[in-house]
This record gives structure tokens, sequence and C-alpha cells, in this order.
């Protein structure tokens, strides 16, 4: 099977976590005996440091996107037609298939319609166009929890049949960095509570701090978020400015081998989102050891299971009493690091080759139903 696998999430100044699974799937996808053969295609020139595609479409981002939802034009270039089936790693870009082919899209998630404020107004419309083609024309299309499915179905009418759950998994390195360095670079100290996140209103950083400052004069623990600023960043901005006891620590951006280590230096993992499609550091978190106070957001809640502390994210006192518990009780601790190891184990992203390739599989059939 050849696959015209898109890559442009790859160069993009911030690649995020669709990068991550952009470059995650391909490498497990090479990796498999029996996987497909990927021709990768970008939008447009690449940088020159890029692992260049195997095809370059000629074009802008801010032509094609739009087109591609709105009339599925202009086609792919002629080598991308002779690919099996399409898969849009992005829902963001719908790229057309040619006839007959197979068309795979991956929703990461719905964010863009539960929080429309918290995203630029040009890339919500995108986000908003691609479903809305993905709901059209896609054979099969991909999502990392059964929440973002069941999200599919009730906000844009998508049948069951052309879902399929592709879970995430970890893909922050185990590393030797030491953990004294870059707390010492970073200005950290021991102990303290991580919440890796990009800031914005989705993660709730907001709540969190005012939650940390109700605990903070009964527990020795600093409050680090660890993420660079995102949309609308100033709400954070405006609570840290308000006095309160505690410390609360911002570090910006991380590369990935500082991250890994203040998630091995932490106490607990505090990621109480508002809105998830799958919620990767719940994963990161558990892998390393590290109990996790996670919120009931649905997507949190599956990717979790019965692996971490679960609270009402819009109950500021709820996630207070939720740090209080996972920092004070030692027996609450040592079970949700012991069934955090075994839920993480879970997860990988050779499991997510696999269930990508029979969605693959699916798609060239024509069993989401849409071809004949």
């Amino acid at each position: 099977m050849k696959v015209a696998f898109h890559t442009d999430q790859l160069w993009f100044s911030a690649p995020g976590g669709i990068g991550t699974y952009v470059r995650e799937l391909a490498s497990a996808l090479a990796a498999m005996d029996e996987g497909p053969e990927l021709v990768t295609f970008q939008v447009g020139p690449h940088p020159e440091s890029a692992d260049p595609p195997d095809v370059e479409v000629p074009g802008s981002i801010r032509s094609l996107y739009p087109r591609w939802a709105l009339t599925a034009r202009p086609l792919l270039p002629a080598p991308l037609h002779a690919c099996d089936l399409v898969h849009a790693t992005n829902h963001a870009a719908i790229p057309p298939a040619a006839e007959g082919k197979g068309l795979v899209v991956t929703v990461h998630d719905l964010a863009f319609d539960v929080f429309p404020e918290a995203f630029p107004p040009m890339w919500r419309w995108l986000y908003r166009a691609g479903v809305r083609a993905a709901a059209r024309r896609a054979d099969v299309i991909l999502v990392p929890s059964r929440s973002t499915a069941n999200d599919l179905q009730d906000r844009h009418g998508v049948a069951p049949e052309r879902i399929r759950v592709t879970p995430l998994a970890s893909a922050l390195p185990a590393t030797q960095r030491d953990v004294g360095e870059v707390l010492g670079r970073t200005g950290i100290e021991r102990p303290y509570v991580l919440c890796p996140a990009t800031l914005e209103p989705r993660k709730n950083q907001v709540r969190l701090i005012r939650a940390y400052r109700q605990v903070a004069p009964e527990v020795p623990h600093a409050l680090v978020l660890a993420g660079p600023d995102g949309w609308s960043v100033g709400e954070v901005d405006r609570e840290l400015s308000r006095p309160g006891p505690g410390r609360v620590v911002r570090t910006g951006w991380l590369n990935r081998q500082d991250l890994d280590a203040l998630y091995r230096g932490a106490d607990a993992v505090a990621y109480v989102s508002l809105y998830e499609g799958f919620g990767l550091p719940v994963v990161e978190a558990m892998q390393r050891g590290v109990p996790v106070l996670g919120s009931t957001t649905a997507a949190v809640a599956d990717t979790a299971g019965e692996a971490a502390l679960l609270v009402e994210p819009t109950e500021v006192s709820a996630i207070a009493e939720g740090l209080a518990q996972i920092l004070e009780d030692e027996s609450l601790r040592e079970d949700l690091v012991q069934k955090g190891r075994g839920r993480s184990s879970t997860f990988s992203w050779m499991q997510t080759a696999r269930a990508t390739l029979d969605a693959y599989h699916d798609a060239g059939r024509g069993v989401g139903g849409l071809r004949t």
C-alpha cells in the first residue's frame, strides 16, 4: 500500500502535538514489517534544515488549505495520484484524494468548537472548515480518544462506522539529564508540582493557580508552569500579578531533555485541562512514576483510567482539595504511581501504527460507505 502522507506540521515554528503525532506515527509505520510505503508531501518550500518531503506541493498554506476544504481543489501533484490513499494528518488541511482512492483524516480534537475564543480567527476558521470537509469526504476519520469520537458524532454528524480510535503514546524521551542542574538553571526549588502545558485558557492554569494558593500555606511545594505562552496568556499574567502565598515559577518553552528532568523531579503533575483530545502529559507523567492530578474532562479521564486522581476542573475548591490529597496522602501517591506505570505501558506508537494501518485498509476498501 502506498500512502500520500501530509507532513506540513513538522516545519511549523511550533510543531506542537500534531507535529509529534506526524513524526512518531511516520516512524512507527516505517518500522513495521508489512507497513505502507509513505510518500510524504508538504505545501510550499521547506526550510533547508528540515528533512525534505518526497513531494513539494506548489502554493501556500493560506491559499491551499481553504480551497481544499471548500472545493476539494486543486488536485495534488501527479506523483501523489499513484498512491492508494491520502492521509490528512492535520484537520486544518484536507487534501483531495484522486478519484477512486481513499481519504483518511486525523481529527485531533474539537477544541475550536468547544473553546473558539482560544484560537486566532484564521486557524479557528480553518479547523472548522477542515472538519466539515472531513465529515463530507473522508472514508475513515482517526481520533485519539473515544471522547473525540463522540464529539464528532454529536457535533458534526459523522457516522460511528467511519471513525477509528487510535490512541497516542508518549514521545518524550527518557534522558540522563541531571535534575538538579535543570532546576538550578530554571530557578526551581524542590519540592514542586509540575503543570506541563501551553499557557492558555483551555489548559486552565488560572484556576490551578488559585487552587494552589489555597493549599500553599499547608504544603512546602512550589507550582511550576512549564510551557510556552499561548493564546490569551494575559489571563495567567493577571492572575500571577495578584499577591498570594506560595511560589509559582514559569519556565517558558523547554526542550525535551529539560522537560523530562522536570517530570522526574516533580512530586506530582497537575493537568486539570478543560478540554483535550487525548491528554498526553498524563501518560508522560505516569511513565516516569509521578502521581497525576487530572481533570474529569472526558478525554483526560479516558486516558488516565483509574490511575490518576480526577477532579472537576471548573471548581477551584475541588482542584485545591485534590492537590492537598495528592501531596499529603502517601498511600494514595503510592497507589497512583503503581497504577500509573501499568496504565502508561498500554500505550505505544507501534500500537497506534497498527491501528492506523487497519484504518488504511478499511479506507482502501471503502468501508466508510462514501465510495462504492
